[in-house]
């Protein structure tokens, strides 16, 4: 009996003894693909690393409606309106307003939809570019009227991925003076978030024409051997200090 005892137990160290090598093997082969891949997918230049690209995404804005209220506030009629002008800036689809139905705000969200469309028309969003649709709000949340539309956004990153160290190694990147994965990626990220039209990351706009009045103005100086520039008098005048003078 103590013979058995001590074969089982000596067959189960061997077991958990192999269990071991195999899931140290797996991660020795883990980490040499991963270092593979860091390497193989390592571009230079950082607009290669983090490239900005472009997508559709949603605007929302929330109407928040109470019971016994009808209407709009002043802050949620300034909300709509500067909705209203975005979309007309930027917007890649109609507006689908999302009213909700079947509770106690239904009296509410009638009188709030009609005003936020009197709104839209008032600052020339077409009414055959509105789309209304009813939803079920749940009962452990404020009900609200959902306005969106979608939009052409331009995001880069994520920001923060360090698949190499920084420090002394034995990796051949850090004696070879390349800049770090993550370099440059803070940069990208907040020149999608600034730019104000997206498609000009992809294609310059189309040429206005130029205004005439004023180039014959420059070209009948330049006839006469005038000084084609403008003149510009009263810039100074909001001065309150003489320094520089």
């Amino acid at each position: 009996m103590t013979v058995n005892t001590r074969a089982s137990a000596k067959g189960g160290s061997k077991t958990v003894l192999r269990a071991l090598m195999a899931s140290c093997f797996a991660l020795t082969l883990a980490g040499c693909y991963q270092t593979e891949v860091a390497e193989r997918e390592y571009p230079t230049d950082y607009r290669q690393r983090h490239p900005i690209v472009l997508r559709e995404g949603a605007q929302n804005v929330d109407i928040l409606l109470g019971r016994n209220r009808g209407g709009l506030t002043a802050s949620q009629r300034a909300d709509v309106v500067s909705f209203a002008q975005a979309w007309r800036k930027e917007s890649g689809s109609g507006i689908i307003i999302e009213v909700p139905k079947g509770g106690p705000t239904d009296h509410a969200a009638s009188d709030a939809t009609r005003e936020i469309r009197s709104i839209f028309a008032a600052v020339g969003v077409p009414s055959n570019a509105v789309y209304a649709r009813s939803y079920r709000p749940p009962k452990t949340s404020l009900a609200s009227i959902r306005l969106n539309y979608t939009k052409l956004i331009a995001e880069a990153g994520p920001c923060g991925e360090w698949p190499k160290d920084l420090g002394p190694s034995w990796d051949s990147g850090y004696t070879s003076n390349q800049p770090y994965w993550n370099f440059g990626c803070a940069v990208q990220r907040n020149l999608a978030a600034m730019v104000d039209n997206p498609a000009d990351l992809v294609q310059p706009r189309g040429e206005a024409p130029a205004y005439a009045p004023r180039r014959s103005v420059v070209l009948d100086k330049w006839r006469k051997g005038e000084n084609p520039s403008g003149t510009y008098s009263g810039y100074n005048t909001g001065k309150i200090s003489d320094l520089g003078k």
